[in-house]
């Protein structure tokens, strides 16, 4: 069958029964909106037919769509309600920032590489994500002129937490994000803003994301940020 054409209704609701509940994640939210989201409108046409399988997938340009798991825990972890001012730092396919934005109110999404922002763009305008907003720029410094939030998600690994993330966090706002010494293995790290000048930190175990590049982050191959 065209994957055009293809219903994946019954991929999503197993996706939710059995990858996101079957291994812990219990959030109401993030399991409505991980079987409302149609993650194959997400992926390049040629892995529409594998949206739902349990791994992460190619997006082009060196990066990729997490694996759905990846996906809900972090989402879980920022504890995320309606209403909320989110930032996700690395818009990548879009499929994240459209999950946040089915739970709060209001997401902006920075990008990097300009050619995944405009896909993630028409992608987000196509299924009526109009609370998204994507940008193109270094997500390793935030978004300043939009903050502060009261969630941010960072969905590639950098070599410390960027003290421009922790700066645009509301009192009493989560910064989720994968941290390590190399560029291919990091702890994902849960910040939550206590006062003005307190913060404390979770750490959620052992993750694999691309390398957050950037000021504040990894430079790129060329020594460039």
């Amino acid at each position: 069958m065209n994957p055009e054409c293809k219903d994946f209704s019954k991929f999503r609701a197993a996706m939710v029964e059995l990858q996101l509940k079957r291994r812990g994640v219990k959030s109401a939210v993030v399991l409505a909106a991980m079987g409302k989201v149609r993650r194959e409108a997400f992926v390049p046409r040629a892995f529409r037919d594998v949206a739902y399988d349990d791994r992460p997938l190619d997006i082009g340009l060196g990066q990729t769509i997490s694996q759905p798991l990846v996906v809900a825990m972090m989402a879980e972890a920022l504890e995320v309600k309606d209403g909320d001012k989110i930032l996700e730092v690395g818009t990548g396919s879009g499929y994240a920032a459209a999950v946040l934005g089915e739970i709060g109110g209001e997401v902006f999404s920075i990008e990097r590489h300009r050619a995944l922002a405009e896909k993630a763009r028409a992608a987000l305008k196509a299924e009526g994500c109009d609370n998204v907003h994507v940008v193109v720029g270094d997500g390793s410094l935030g978004l300043a002129a939009e903050a502060p939030f009261d969630a941010i998600l960072v969905t590639a690994g950098g070599p410390n937490v960027p003290e421009s993330l922790k700066q645009q966090l509301k009192i009493g706002g989560r910064l989720v994000i994968p941290v390590g010494g190399t560029r291919s293995f990091q702890d994902l790290l849960k910040i939550t803003r206590n006062s003005e000048t307190e913060f404390t930190e979770e750490n959620l175990g052992g993750v694999r994301f691309v390398p957050l590049v950037g000021e504040e982050g990894w430079k790129d191959d060329s020594g460039n940020f």
